[in-house]
Parts: structure tokens; C-alpha cells; sequence
């Protein structure tokens, strides 16, 4: 039989009260108690990483896409690097310990009301995080998506009818509406993956999206954006690739409610931390619905 001091009782009752990590479902809430850290787990600390290139930012053809789907000025990627071993299960202790970082707060963009860029450099209260499943090495996730009368053979979208829309099409039926005869063709756990989340984003734009008549430019533009975003490493023994990153959804709130990744929630309003374990890097994915620049510059 063990005996335990009534201090270290009262110490141990006190870690389990103050945990600051609220869990629902894959999504957790994390307040600011959590820069009480165990010994053994240090705080992540960042740095920017502003040399770094993302291919699918320096591509003309798809600068003109995100120009067209109303999202040019007002997506970008930045990078930053990490000094701690990351581990999956401490997803939550990342994502506070980078909205409190001093570096982040001095040159993470966001996007202001009047549709400017600005730096987050605010005090974060708490933090939203979904760990969003990113385990797709091909993209075979769309293979059903050219076999159920979604597509001419030609690869054009077929036009549909929809109540509200006037100018709609199957492929936006498949992403939006859960009673179309065609939405359950992607299953439930795909439609999570991060893969098919980016290929959802492109599809349905910014404010203004005028919309592609085929599918092409909406995956080959996905495939470069996960490519950049998403590392994967091959098992010497079997052969098999895997993804390493683990995606996180984040949001985050200040003293006057959510701030980040905007004021107002969207759908298409969102940030990712892409997080590759291997070179402690960390890449962000910004997006905040609105207008985006008609004007190429």
C-alpha cells in the first residue's frame, strides 16, 4: 500500500483542475492556463522563416485562378520554424504556444476589416484547434467524382438546377448539399481529409468566385498546394509512403472575442498550421472570405 504527503497530494488535485485543454470531439479549446507547463515539456518557441518559397505562390497560371475565384490578396502561406520535438498528442500546446510567441504576433498576416494587411500583434486568450486528418499520398480521394454523371467525359462540369442559385453544377451540389444524390459518393472520412478540404476551398472561392466549367484547374491546383504544405517520408522496409505533417484548424480569440484567422466566422474563412515533425517547420495557410484583387498586381 502506498502513502502519499498531503502535499503532493494537493499538487497532483491541483494539475487536474487547472488543465486548461477542453476536448470536443477532435476539437479542443485551449485557454490560458496552459503556460503552466510540466517540467518535461518545454514551451515551443518560433522563428520566421521569410526566405521561404511556396511553389504554388509563384505559379502565374494560378495566381490568375485565385485572381478568377475572387482569392488573390487574400490567401497566403508564411513559414515559421519550431525549437521542440513535436508529437501529435501535444497539437494543442503548439497551437497556444504559437499565438503567444513574440515572432508570431510581430509578423503573422491577417487580414483587417477594410480588407488590408495587417500583423496579428494582439494578446490571444484562448484558442480553437481541430486536428484535421491528413493521412492521402494520391489523389485517388477524387476518383469518384468522375464517374457519377458529375462530369462530361470531356471533363466539363454538369449544369444542374438549384433553388437558389441560378448558375449551379454538380460538382458544388456534391460539396454542399447532403440530399443530392450524389454527396454520399464521398465518404465521411474523406470529406474530413485535408486534401479534399483544399480541393472544397478552391471550388467554392471568395465573394466574387466566378467559377471553372471543368474540373482541371480546380486539382491541379490542389495537388501543388498539398504538395507544398504536406511532407511525407517512404518506410524502408515496406516501401509505403505516409504523410508526416499533422494539420491543425486553428481559430484564436483576444479580450473582444475572435480575432483570427477574421472577426467574422466563414466557411471559407480559415488557417491551417501544417506541422512537419522532421524539420520543425510550420506552415500556415491563410484564407479570409471577401473580394479578392481583379487587378493582377
Amino acid at each position: 500500500m502506498s502513502t502519499e504527503s498531503p502535499e503532493r497530494k494537493h499538487r497532483r488535485g491541483r494539475r487536474r483542475n487547472d488543465r486548461s485543454h477542453i476536448c470536443h470531439g477532435n476539437q479542443w479549446t485551449t485557454g490560458s492556463m496552459a503556460e503552466e507547463k510540466l517540467s518535461f515539456e518545454q514551451a515551443f518557441t518560433f522563428n520566421q522563416l521569410s526566405t521561404k518559397k511556396f511553389t504554388f505562390q509563384q505559379d502565374p497560371e494560378i495566381s490568375r485562378l485565385l485572381m478568377k475565384w475572387s482569392m488573390l490578396g487574400r490567401i497566403t502561406t508564411q513559414a515559421f520554424n519550431f525549437d521542440q520535438s513535436f508529437q501529435p498528442y501535444r497539437s494543442n500546446d503548439f497551437a497556444w504556444n504559437f499565438f503567444q510567441d513574440p515572432c508570431v504576433k510581430n509578423n503573422l498576416k491577417v487580414l483587417d476589416s477594410s480588407g488590408s494587411w495587417t500583423l496579428l500583434g494582439r494578446d490571444i486568450t484562448h484558442v480553437n484547434v481541430e486536428v484535421v486528418p491528413c493521412t492521402k499520398v494520391s489523389v485517388d480521394i477524387f476518383d469518384p467524382i468522375y464517374s457519377n454523371g458529375i462530369l462530361r467525359p470531356s471533363g466539363h462540369i454538369v449544369k444542374c438546377y438549384h433553388e437558389v442559385c441560378p448558375d449551379f453544377d454538380e460538382l458544388r451540389m456534391l460539396l454542399l448539399e447532403e440530399d443530392s444524390d450524389n454527396y454520399h459518393i464521398i465518404s465521411p472520412s474523406d470529406r474530413q481529409e485535408f486534401l479534399f478540404r483544399l480541393f472544397k476551398h478552391m471550388v467554392l472561392g471568395g465573394e466574387l468566385c466566378q467559377y471553372e466549367d471543368v474540373i482541371e484547374p480546380y486539382t491541379e491546383t490542389v495537388k501543388l498546394m498539398y504538395k507544398d504544405l504536406v511532407s511525407v517520408q517512404k518506410d524502408p522496409h515496406t516501401k509505403e509512403i505516409s504523410v508526416v505533417t499533422t494539420i491543425l484548424k486553428v481559430s484564436a480569440h483576444d479580450h473582444g472575442g475572435l480575432c483570427y484567422p477574421c472577426a467574422t466566422d466563414n466557411e471559407q474563412t480559415f488557417a491551417y498550421l501544417c506541422i512537419d515533425p522532421f524539420k520543425r517547420h510550420v506552415y500556415v495557410l491563410y484564407h479570409s472570405f471577401g473580394i479578392g484583387d481583379f487587378s493582377g498586381n
